[in-house]
């Protein structure tokens, strides 16, 4: 049995593991779009990632998913346009946010290729999208969901289990138990772990004992900002900006599971009646549709927010706020002039509606973007985070004249002490764990943590390695 390190190594984004069996069956963790500008460059290691893949989609046999988030299903309809003909398994709510999440990725795509082709120089090739929405289409027949806690075979001799990963609805980690010969080998891999007592999501559950982990390192290298506070803190962004400043916060949120989390504390802010009355705006059709998915599945919520919801029904929306679809709409938002609040995808500034309200407001002192989480280094959020005085927006050189606050509290990796004690259970039975999903600094810091923590045998692998277990 061979594993082979596809993507998101070394790197944050572009999830993707590939797992061959004895006999040849192929088995592929997650199957993630590269999200950053480092693809563009011709000597880097993850040049053309999303155009290329590390082995061939048809010889694939299965797809496990760990959940919907783009960065770990976004090539999906890309891998079937391409050959691929096996079933993609997934919990219930990571099939039905991929329904969604995927055919937003190549309206953007589609919509992006076309905004390109308009202002491309004579003579310089069209650009044409990773993948259209007929694609989305036929990926999604491939799908089969199963619940947590519910073992399932994909091969006679693997069988799988999801366990709630507490990092977005549906999120999960995956446990192969895999027979070859006489002997029994159990696998893992963590997907993004989430955050111990964060609203919406029940907590982290932890996996059974494996021999062989890939582990997420997001945040292996820090602790987040202590949650008690983020409230408060919230509080005085929203009032300073709009209230004091009179100007536009803008918060570049991923349409799943960051949204809505942002959205349920305004909700607590507007019920205790502390919310300045702005109008707020969530433009992003994905997140409209997102917020009704997780409507759907009360079955991923918490204790917390069962209990909230016997005296709010709707915890994703109050008066003020307007759930924006109409790209017209979402135009208009460019030309307010008077203090609103806007969330808008992407998360990491590089794609989607956000852009657009950083070219027409990051030269304006009188508004603050909020950054709520991780973002690449170089996507213009990770720049903004890092102290950027001037960003590249649609070919233009704009200034950094509006205010930056970041609040990592949001985050919903898990930090290095929550890792550590997801992984405690993990200890014995661990002969080789691999840290994928994080820069190598932070990996490198990780290493170090779980070799003093008694985990011995961690590597970092590079794109393409591959392991004979």
């Amino acid at each position: 049995m061979t594993i082979k390190f596809c993507g998101a190594a070394r790197e944050v984004t572009g999830s993707s593991h590939l797992i061959t069996l004895e006999d040849g069956f192929r088995i592929l963790l997650d199957c993630g779009l590269y999200q950053g500008v480092d693809d563009e460059v011709e000597d880097s290691p993850v040049y053309n990632f999303n155009e290329r893949w590390l082995f061939s989609p048809q010889q694939v046999n299965c797809l496990i998913l760990s959940h919907a988030h783009i960065d770990h299903t976004g090539r999906v309809p890309k891998l079937v346009a391409d050959g691929f003909r096996g079933t993609i398994y997934a919990t219930h709510a990571t099939r039905d946010l991929c329904a969604i999440m995927l055919a937003d990725s190549a309206k953007i795509q589609e919509a992006d290729a076309q905004f390109d082709n308009k202002r491309r120089a004579p003579g310089t090739p069209e650009r044409k999208p990773l993948y259209t929405l007929k694609d989305v289409h036929s990926a999604l027949r491939n799908f089969a969901a199963f619940g947590y806690e519910q073992w399932f075979y994909v091969h006679p001799r693997v069988r799988v289990l999801f366990r709630d990963a507490g990092h977005i609805l549906g999120s999960a980690s995956v446990t192969l138990e895999i027979r070859e010969g006489s002997r029994t080998v159990l696998f893992g891999f963590t997907g993004d772990l989430g955050r111990p007592s964060r609203p919406i999501l029940r907590d982290p559950q932890p996996m059974p004992e494996v021999e062989y982990l890939i582990c997420e390192s997001t945040y292996g290298d820090r602790e987040h900002e202590a949650a008690p506070a983020e409230l408060e803190r919230l509080f005085h962004i929203v009032r300073h900006t709009c209230v004091e400043k009179k100007g536009k916060l803008i918060i570049p949120a991923f349409s799943v599971g960051r949204t809505q989390e942002f959205v349920y504390m305004l909700d607590q802010l507007h019920r205790a009646g502390r919310l300045p009355k702005v109008p707020i705006f969530v433009d992003s059709p994905l997140a409209v549709d997102a917020t009704e998915v997780f409507l759907d599945h009360p079955e991923c919520f918490d204790q917390e927010l069962h209990q909230y919801m016997l005296e709010d029904e709707n915890p994703f929306g109050f008066k003020e706020l307007q759930y924006i679809r109409s790209v017209e709409a979402s135009k208009q938002l460019n030309h307010m002039q008077h203090p609103c609040i806007i969330i808008a995808a992407s998360g990491m500034m590089n794609a989607g509606r956000i852009r657009h309200h950083l070219y027409h407001n990051i030269e304006n002192p009188r508004a603050t973007f909020l950054i709520i989480g991780y973002c690449a280094p170089n996507t213009p959020g990770g720049k903004l985070r890092a102290g950027a005085t001037s960003l590249e927006v649609f070919g233009e050189r704009k200034q950094v004249l509006a205010e930056v606050e970041v609040m990592d509290s949001f985050s919903a990796h898990a930090d290095r002490t929550e890792m550590l004690q997801f992984l405690q259970n993990q200890r014995a039975s661990i002969r080789q764990l691999w840290l994928t999903h994080g820069t190598l600094d932070r990996q490198q810091v990780w290493r170090d943590t779980l070799l003093q923590h008694g985990f011995s045998a961690v590597d970092i692998p590079a794109l393409g390695q591959e392991y004979t277990l």
